[in-house]
């Protein structure tokens, strides 16, 4: 492993030196500050990478950390899991370029916890093993609905790598100066170096360490945005509007969701998509009990509930300081240099120079890492434990899982990079929101009712998750973004950028009805196991307990 560490680190110094440091024609100086403070964490990172490869002896070990997190430890682990590239650089970003319709994505994210926390945490910890697939296929049929929670979660799994990994790029090419392309490229392979030694356990602490940073830093700037207008949030917006080419129109909604419908499918894939989440939902599997798992929700939601009010003063201190005088020096014919995503990044260096940003900026990379760390190693979970331990090969040892699980990771990495450069110039919140819509399509549907509908069989489950996540794709691909931004046609097949609203209700409707209608012995057996599933559920007995070491 230092062989493997020793070489990214002569690769990344080697493009440093050789880059030429241009962004639309403009040379940028390397900030020294800054270089030093992100390499120190990026040590500090394959140093518990190091430290959890020691640890990872079993599958448990790395999938779940052997179930031996705490429930505050899990909280802020949940926490750093949600508080990524997207929400700390996409809705700032979203906030600096549209205003309120920013907020609107903040709050979105977050009224997702609740049904978490009531609906699905403790069901969770009792039924599951390793993946939220365990749930789901506990009295359905094991193959069918376990190569669609693998489809499900890798579609999910890679909407949201390139979200980060779009962020990771511009974040080193504002630091450094180095290439995107460069730049995604040391992301991934960073990525596959933290996952396929340290798995689960390396993952979780560097979630733990990375989110008390980006709490302390981005409470600092809002306390120092605040301070320069006498901590009044009033004063803040009215500057905020002065400075903004926008005017008041920014404190209104309707500037980047501007109709009804597409509100309702943002709504709704940000609500439901939460509880689809595959990175998210492996967590509830690293706590020894569902108490524990309980605890994970009420903390992470304190954690990430505090974080979106923070990044609303952020987001408004990037409208009022970086469109003063002072901020032109951002600015690149017009265009704030590497793009809106880079809005906060900017600030932190208004207020606090080099040092700050330094701090920020390796926070910031230190987030994307760690959530793609956790994203990866749930893409390859859903291949290695999903598809080949329980489809496959169900004799597999667990070093061959394992195995399998470390070269699904490094094939995960590429394809991360392969996207994250083709879409380099997308706003990375809009990109998690295409993400969330098809967690909410694929595999929000089949997990909650497999867990409160008797009546689910495994034709309406296979039959209709398909047709949820067919439809949620194929919206997708169809829609603006990808078929005229990407594909670059005149004109998109589906006129709405968010598709949810109608590929959730599509699956909700197919899984009843495919359900309904089988009538198979297979079907009834299978409603009749319901009851046995309900009583471990609400009780844990049966569930597995922590890993001793």
């Amino acid at each position: 492993m230092f062989k493997i560490i020793a070489l990214l680190s002569i690769f990344a110094l080697s493009l440093f030196a050789a880059g030429d440091a241009t962004f639309e024609a403009t040379k940028r100086d390397l900030n020294i500050p800054a270089i030093i403070m992100f390499f120190i964490f990026i040590l500090g990172t394959l140093g518990i990478t190091y430290w959890a490869a020691q640890k990872t002896k079993s599958a448990s070990d790395f999938y779940t950390a052997g179930g031996g997190i705490t429930g505050f430890q899990n909280g802020l682990a949940i926490a750093g899991d949600y508080m990524s590239a997207a929400a700390f650089l996409g809705v700032s970003g979203l906030i600096y370029l549209k205003g309120y319709d920013g907020v609107i994505y903040a709050v979105s994210f977050l009224v997702g916890w609740p049904i978490i926390l009531f609906f699905m945490a403790e069901k969770l910890r009792n039924l599951g093993k390793f993946t939220f697939a365990d749930i789901a296929a506990y009295r359905l049929g094991q193959k069918e609905i376990r190569t669609l929670a693998a489809f499900g979660s890798i579609a999910v799994v890679i909407l949201y790598l390139i979200a980060q990994m779009v962020g990771a790029g511009k974040l080193i090419q504002v630091l450094f100066g180095m290439e995107y392309e460069y730049a995604v490229f040391m992301v991934g392979a960073l990525m596959i170096v933290y996952v396929t030694f340290g798995g689960m356990l390396a993952t979780t602490w560097v979630q733990i360490i990375k989110a008390c940073l980006l709490l302390t830093g981005v409470s600092f700037m809002a306390v120092m945005v605040l301070y320069h207008f006498d901590f009044s949030f009033e004063s803040l917006a009215v500057k905020a509007t002065e400075n903004h080419s926008a005017g008041e129109s920014i404190l209104a909604p309707g500037g980047f969701i501007s109709d009804p419908i597409s509100a309702i499918s943002l709504g709704m894939a940000l609500m439901l998509g939460t509880a689809g989440l595959p990175h998210v939902l492996m967590r509830f599997f690293t706590v020894g009990n569902a108490k524990e798992a309980r605890k994970s929700v009420v903390y992470a939601t304190g954690f990430v509930g505090y974080f979106w009010i923070i990044i609303t003063i952020v987001g408004f201190g990037a409208i009022a300081f970086l469109n003063s005088a002072d901020g032109a020096q951002y600015f690149v014919d017009g265009k704030l240099f590497g793009g809106n995503n880079m809005a906060s990044i900017h600030l932190s260096h208004m207020l606090g120079g080099n040092a700050f940003l330094g701090f920020i900026s390796a926070v910031a990379f230190a987030t994307i890492l760690a959530v793609v760390s956790g994203l990866t190693l749930a893409g390859a979970s859903a291949i290695s434990h999903d598809i080949y331990a329980n489809v496959i090969n169900p004799n597999a040892s667990d070093e061959k899982v394992v195995k399998i699980s470390k070269i699904t990771v490094v094939i995960v990495g590429i394809v991360g990079v392969t996207l994250g450069i083709a879409f380099e110039q997308q706003n990375i919140a809009y990109m998690v929101g295409l993400a969330f819509g098809i967690a909410a399509s694929a595999n929000f549907p089949i997990l909650f009712l497999s867990i409160y509908w008797r009546g689910l069989t495994t034709r309406g489950a296979f039959v209709g998750g398909f047709i949820g996540l067919i439809t949620a794709v194929t919206l997708v691909i169809v829609g603006p973004i990808v078929w005229v931004q990407i594909l670059g046609n005149a004109e998109a097949l589906f006129p709405y950028k968010h598709p949810a609203l109608f590929s959730v209700t599509t699956a909700f409707i197919a899984i009843w009805f495919f359900s309904k209608t089988d009538n198979s012995q297979r079907g009834k057996d299978e409603k009749e196991k319901f009851r046995a599933q309900n009583i471990r559920a609400n009780t844990g007995i049966g569930s597995a307990g922590a890993v001793e070491h």
